[in-house]
C-alpha cells in the first residue's frame, strides 16, 4: 500500500478500491502496519470510505491524534474532495445537492426520501463538472457531510450513478469498479497544527483515460 505522508501521529495512504477502512483482516489499517512491518502499530481510522473507493485516507498513530482529527472532522475543519464519473452530464456546470438519505441495512443501499422519518439524515454535497465525454460526465466533489454512500446516492437519485456503480443502477460495464476517487484531503497536523492540504490524481484505468487531457496534463 503506498504511504504519501507518514510520521509518529499520521499516516496518509493510498486507500485500494475494495479495501475496508475499519480494522479488520484486509483492511485498510492492516494493511499499513503490514507496510510498515509493524503488525501491532497504532493505526486508527478517523474517517471513512465505501469500500468500492479509493484514494487519499488519513490514519492516526495515537489516540490523541485520532482525536484531534475527530473534532476537526466534527467543527467542518476537515476537507474532503472526490473525483467521479457519472453516467449523464448535469444540467449545472456547478451546484449543490441537498438531499435527506435514508440506509437501507437489508439491502445495504442509501437512498433518497422525501421526508422527515426515523434514521433519515440530512445530506450535502457541492459539485462542478470538469468536463465531459462519451455522454458522462467528470465532477470533482466536496463533501459537507459525510453520509454512507453519500455521493453515490445522490447522484443516482437524479439519474446520474456513477460510472460502473451496478449497485446504484449504473449500465454493465465490460470493466469493474465504481468511478470513485478520494482525491483530495485537507487538515490541521493533529502535532504541529500546521495545515496540510494533500491531493493524487486516480489512476490511469477505465473510466478515467477518457478524461486523460482533464487529469493528467493540465500541466
Amino acid at each position: 500500500m503506498e504511504i504519501i505522508f507518514l510520521d509518529n501521529r499520521i499516516a496518509v495512504c493510498v486507500k485500494p478500491a475494495g479495501a475496508a477502512s475499519t480494522d479488520e483482516p484486509g483492511g485498510v489499517p492492516e494493511l499499513l502496519r503490514a507496510e510498515l512491518g509493524q503488525p501491532r502499530a497504532c493505526a486508527l481510522t478517523v474517517h471513512r470510505l465505501d469500500r468500492v473507493t479509493g484514494g487519499l485516507m488519513v490514519l492516526a498513530r495515537s489516540h490523541r491524534a485520532a482525536s484531534i482529527l475527530s473534532r476537526q472532522i466534527t467543527e467542518g475543519r476537515f476537507e474532503k474532495e472526490y473525483l467521479a464519473v457519472v453516467c449523464g452530464i448535469p444540467a449545472e456546470a456547478e451546484g449543490s445537492f441537498r438531499d435527506l438519505l435514508l440506509r437501507d441495512r437489508g439491502q445495504r443501499v442509501t437512498r433518497v426520501v422525501t421526508e422527515a422519518r426515523k434514521g433519515a439524515q440530512e445530506a450535502v454535497l457541492d459539485y462542478c463538472l470538469l468536463g465531459s465525454a462519451a455522454g458522462r460526465g467528470l465532477v470533482r466533489v466536496a463533501l459537507r457531510t459525510g453520509r454512507t454512500h453519500q455521493i453515490r446516492a445522490q447522484f443516482a437519485a437524479r439519474g446520474m450513478p456513477l460510472a460502473g456503480d451496478r449497485k446504484y443502477g449504473a449500465p454493465p460495464e465490460a470493466e469493474k469498479g465504481v468511478a470513485l476517487w478520494s482525491y483530495r484531503l485537507a487538515f490541521d497536523h493533529p502535532q504541529s497544527g500546521e495545515r496540510m492540504d494533500l491531493s493524487l490524481e486516480p489512476p490511469q484505468t477505465w473510466p478515467w483515460t477518457e478524461f486523460e487531457e482533464l487529469l493528467w496534463k493540465r500541466n
